[in-house]
């Protein structure tokens, strides 16, 4: 198959597969026209990409999962290298989470603080104020 529909038959574009191919991660293989051929194995190199690019994972983290794919295995997420990728990309994830936790806690704590003064003003601007007793003859 042809760049056109191999980058439509993975949901990406030709300029992306011409990237993948200077990354090292698509192999180029030229038709007797000059034109780049693919086959079903280039497509399933590119949704393995394209699956682990849309779990966060950088282009070059791919890498591991596409050699292993590339060399014979049946999954790409079935060799040792891949295996470790995914145990960084999870201790990653996981340092994110704790801190979007932290960031989240003290957003609640910020509002809950900001609620209570709105509350306590509220509350002051209610009570009976007393005036000024005038001076007499000041009528």
């Amino acid at each position: 198959m042809r760049i056109g529909e191999l980058a439509q038959r993975a949901g990406t574009t030709t300029r992306a597969l011409r990237y993948y191919e200077s990354r090292g991660l698509l192999p180029a293989r030229r038709g007797g026209n000059g034109y780049r051929a693919y086959d079903e194995e280039d497509l399933r190199l590119l949704r393995q990409i394209r699956m682990l690019q849309d779990f966060g994972f950088e282009l070059e983290e791919t890498r591991p999962f596409v050699e292993c794919l590339q060399a014979g295995h049946p999954a790409g997420d079935s060799c040792p290298a891949s295996l470790e990728v995914y145990r960084a990309k999870l201790g990653e994830l996981d340092a994110m989470v704790a801190r979007l936790s932290e960031v989240r806690d003290q957003v609640a704590a910020q509002l809950a603080q900001a609620e209570a003064a709105r509350d306590a003003l509220a509350a002051v601007d209610e009570e009976p104020r007393c005036e000024l007793a005038r001076p007499k003859g000041s009528d």
